[in-house]
């Protein structure tokens, strides 16, 4: 079990390493940072004092392992535009986004559990071939256009619900709907393929002749040994609705961190934009080295010698 945590260790370091360095090169190719911070009627010289001020004039791989040192003690910077310590920013909108991916997370397991059940226990009939279709249109259907959609519907037309704002759980509904499809699919199909396999195995057979009713033979005992790679490929889409939170919280005016990073890339504030991304790596890396310790608990062939 040690090697196995020091081998997910060592790939979790280079993921961070090297989503660092495509932070920092991306964010150097957007074009002249000192440009962009003072200004578009700024001279010359207020350029090359910008640049002086900010060490934009140092070579690039002094700046790059000054701010992984700084990273590596929290030291996320400081924002160009906000004025602020980037790690202050994140600090007070990541239980937004947290929230968020939590109230999605929460939405997909409510539903594609269910369905999961439903296609196995009616495999190969149209019920199973429906619930696959849905779940295939729910990975294909665009976030945005849905969040619209509902926006529309539920909110303007039927006014049952909230369409901006974090001020009550009403105002997570409809977001974490929207970033829930994007996990229904896979998880549906996780959960379907897993209790097609328990329901073929020998303690189902075992169970059915001792007299076990239906629901206790599901539930019970093919359901618990089903969703265990289900819960643990949870905590990796978690990480995906962490990431892919940016375009939701725009749609909803959700003031996360993803709104944070694409209001920072509108206004090339680059020290939080590197900081969002490498956060959000983080908390992806974590999560996957989660969902790998859990798949290895129940499952020791995952281990390794």
């Amino acid at each position: 079990m040690l090697q196995f945590l020091v081998r997910r260790l060592i790939v979790a370091i280079l993921v961070t390493a090297t989503v660092m360095t495509l932070a920092f090169i991306l964010t150097r190719l957007s074009g002249d940072l000192a440009i962009s911070i003072a200004g578009p009627n700024a001279t010359q010289a207020d350029v090359e004092a910008v640049r002086k001020a900010y060490g934009l004039d140092r070579p690039l791989t002094v700046q790059f392992f000054d701010w992984v040192g700084r990273a590596a003690t929290g030291d996320l910077g400081e924002s160009y535009f906000f004025k602020a310590k980037v790690s202050k920013l994140i600090g007070e909108r990541m239980p937004i986004t947290i929230t968020l991916g939590l109230t999605g997370l929460v939405i997909a397991l409510l539903v594609s559990l269910p369905l999961g059940i439903l296609a196995a226990v009616r495999e190969n009939t149209t019920l199973d071939r429906v619930v696959q279709v849905v779940a295939l249109l729910g990975q294909a259907m665009p976030s945005f256009w849905l969040g619209l959609i509902l926006m529309i519907t539920f909110g303007l037309q039927l006014g049952w619900l909230p369409i901006s704002g974090t001020g009550s759980w009403q105002h997570y509904v409809m977001p974490g709907i929207v970033l829930a499809f994007s996990a229904i699919p896979a998880l549906t199909r996780l959960t379907r393929a897993g209790m097609i396999q328990a329901m073929g195995s020998d303690y189902i057979r075992t169970a059915r002749a001792k007299g076990l009713s239906r629901a206790s033979i599901l539930l019970k005992h093919a359901l618990r040994n089903a969703a265990i790679p289900v819960v643990a490929i949870a905590a990796v889409q978690l990480g995906f609705m962490l990431g892919g939170s940016i375009v939701i919280e725009q749609v909803f005016a959700l003031h996360g961190v993803g709104f944070l990073a694409w209001e920072s890339i509108g206004k090339n504030d680059f020290p939080v934009v590197q900081a969002v991304v490498l956060v959000l790596a983080v908390i992806y890396v974590a999560l996957t080295m989660l969902a790998d310790l859990m798949n290895a608990v129940l499952d020791p062939r995952l281990r390794g010698p």
